[in-house]
């Protein structure tokens, strides 16, 4: 029997738990290169993320793509490195429809990630289930958005932080973490 309740908990979980940190620190890059008052482009950039993610997860759980866990645990943090290298040497306005397909590009290679997991804990039905573990992760990155903002906000106004710096900043750290995390992933 379908449950939407469960599955889009676990679908807002994927997204949101601390141990999976990777998550947060893509959209913390993704994130990075904007300002809160760019909110319409972040919802398109999140957006795309998520329909990248639910086509390769829905693909994975049907077995129609093989998956390679230790080669996908591998890509995630780079598709972050690469989000936060494209932030410091992309300027926003050059580089606008490049980040919309990057984060649907991404979101195909983080969709594989889940797949194993959530296969085994589907049974006959796959639609529904699938669209309410994706509400709940869209539900879950609109919600670390929205944090991630606040923070920005809190930094910009009450300590005059630049968005340069801001950007230069969450780039660094998002990018740097991702690296340490794709070394510990090698998988050869």
């Amino acid at each position: 029997m379908f449950m939407f309740p469960t599955y889009f908990q676990l679908g807002f979980e994927h997204i949101t738990d601390l141990n999976g940190y990777d998550h947060m620190l893509f959209l913390l890059a993704l994130c990075g290169a904007y300002v809160y008052s760019s909110w319409k482009k972040i919802l398109i950039l999140v957006t795309a993320f998520t329909i990248g993610h639910s086509v390769t997860l829905a693909l994975a759980v049907l077995n129609i793509i093989p998956v390679n866990i230790a080669w996908i645990e591998f890509l995630i943090p780079l598709t972050i490195v690469a989000t936060a290298v494209k932030n410091i040497v992309i300027q926003i306005e050059k580089g606008t429809i490049v980040t919309y397909f990057m984060a649907l590009a991404f979101g195909l290679i983080h969709g594989m990630g889940f797949s194993n997991y959530l296969r085994s804990l589907l049974g006959d039905e796959l639609i529904m289930p699938l669209l309410a573990f994706n509400v709940g992760i869209e539900v879950g990155q609109l919600l670390v958005v929205a944090a991630i903002f606040l923070i920005q906000f809190t930094l910009i106004k009450a300590i005059s932080v630049k968005h340069k710096t801001w950007k230069l900043s969450v780039s660094l750290v998002a990018g740097g973490i991702s690296l340490l995390l794709a070394a510990q992933r090698i998988p050869f």
